[in-house]
């Protein structure tokens, strides 16, 4: 591993392909019910079930495929993995854009939740150019890449599908293809020859990869918090639409403001202020601070019932953005270099346990308290039930941690 600054157009690559990865899976939202009632014929509330089986299958894939293109980036290098990944992902979007059944459709969404797992190799990357020390900063722009997709993606599935049905699936072909040309002439490769390792599928697994990273010293609590942290920050994504529309009667527009105010506020809080403050506190420290900031805010969302308040406090939930590069920091500077690849595979699958978990638990706590015959009309209840599990993140994450702060400068 070099301790030198990275070449810009290789970083700029990475931040790419990240972002990429958050557009492909918002491009298409927009588009996928008119899509699927096309393919299957079928009313919406099918394709609304079509829906379901699509998304849980891409989390499933990421789940099952994170450490093993992760671990194959340890065997032969994070360059061909990443370019072969991005030329995967076009054919797969071209597979969905020509899809005439849902087999089809179905077939081309599981295999662009393989590709996707890019992210896992992405991170390692920056794990391999970055020292150490900076690694929570690195790791903060892979956040506000993703924020950033997050708010381009429904954007611009939303004005191409006004072209044509299948149009933001050639459109996210095309981007993939064109950052593959990119990235062929400008991206390093960054695992040298002799810190390679063979390839096993006993660690590729998921399962295999969570047991051999978890048994490096400190590291089994670490990963835990960020389990359950990862599941409790999905509530946003799981239950926001169905939260405005129940507890401040939003419209669809009105909903669409509130989330691009969500990721534009999380895109400028890793960009911006998780850098500063890691430097300012360490990394745990800065964790620890972050998980507090998220217990407020979302006990604050659980309880409040003036929209335009929730509005105002959706910016401030950018300061607990620092939770996840703080501890992708900390498991990262704790890790081998020749497992780099290992611990960001593992990482992606503990997300997609996260995407997959989540949306249940969060549902059906809504689905709950807003019945007509639930003992208590709570929206915000899926809101109070993710801070109780920040509040336990918190309380394992300080339970016995060493003092990483550094000392002011």
């Amino acid at each position: 591993m070099t301790a030198t600054p990275p070449p810009r157009l290789a970083l700029a690559f990475i931040l790419i392909t990240v972002s990429l990865d958050a557009i492909g899976i918002g491009l298409i939202f927009p588009v996928m019910p008119d899509l699927i009632e096309e393919v299957t014929g079928g009313t919406l509330s099918e394709a609304a079930i079509w829906g379901g089986v699509l998304a849980t299958s891409f989390a499933v894939m990421q789940f099952l495929f994170g450490p093993v293109i992760g671990s194959l980036s340890d065997r032969f290098g994070r360059r061909p993995v990443l370019l072969l990944s991005l030329g995967l992902m076009a054919l797969a979007y071209l597979g969905m854009a020509l899809a005439e059944t849902m087999a089809v459709l179905l077939a081309a969404r599981i295999f662009a939740g393989i590709t996707a797992a890019t992210h896992a190799t992405a991170g390692a990357f920056i794990a391999d150019i970055t020292p150490a020390a900076d690694r929570g900063r690195r790791f903060g722009l892979i956040g506000a890449c993703f924020g950033i997709g997050f708010v381009l993606g429904p954007l611009i599935g939303g004005l191409v599908a006004s072209l044509d049905t299948r149009a933001p699936f050639y459109a996210a072909g095309a981007l993939a293809a064109l950052n593959l040309v990119f990235g062929f002439f400008v991206l390093p490769e960054t695992v040298a020859m002799g810190k390679r390792r063979s390839f096993t599928w006993a660690r590729g697994n998921p399962l295999g990869a969570l047991r051999a990273v978890a048994r490096l010293p400190g590291l089994k609590r670490p990963l835990l918090v960020f389990l359950i942290l990862s599941i409790a920050m999905n509530v946003y994504p799981s239950i926001w639409a169905f939260f405005g529309k129940a507890r401040f009667e939003w419209d669809t527009t009105m909903i669409g403001y509130s989330l691009a105010l969500y990721g534009i506020s999380f895109a400028a809080g890793q960009a911006l202020l998780v850098g500063p403050l890691i430097k300012r506190f360490g990394e745990h420290r800065a964790a620890f601070w972050g998980m507090c900031v998220d217990v407020t805010m979302l006990t604050a969302l659980g309880l409040v019932t003036s929209g335009a308040l929730a509005l105002i406090l959706t910016p401030i939930t950018a300061l607990g953005g620092v939770v996840t590069p703080a501890l992708q920091a900390i498991l990262s500077r704790d890790t081998p270099d020749d497992a780099q690849g290992e611990l960001q595979g593992v990482l992606a699958s503990l997300n997609a346990i996260a995407m997959i978990s989540a949306p249940m638990i969060m549902t059906s706590t809504f689905a709950t308290f807003t019945a007509p015959d639930a003992p208590i009309f709570s929206p915000g209840a899926p809101f109070l039930l993710a801070a109780v599990l920040m509040g336990l993140a918190l309380f394992l994450h300080n339970l016995k941690s060493p003092d990483e702060a550094r000392p002011a400068p």
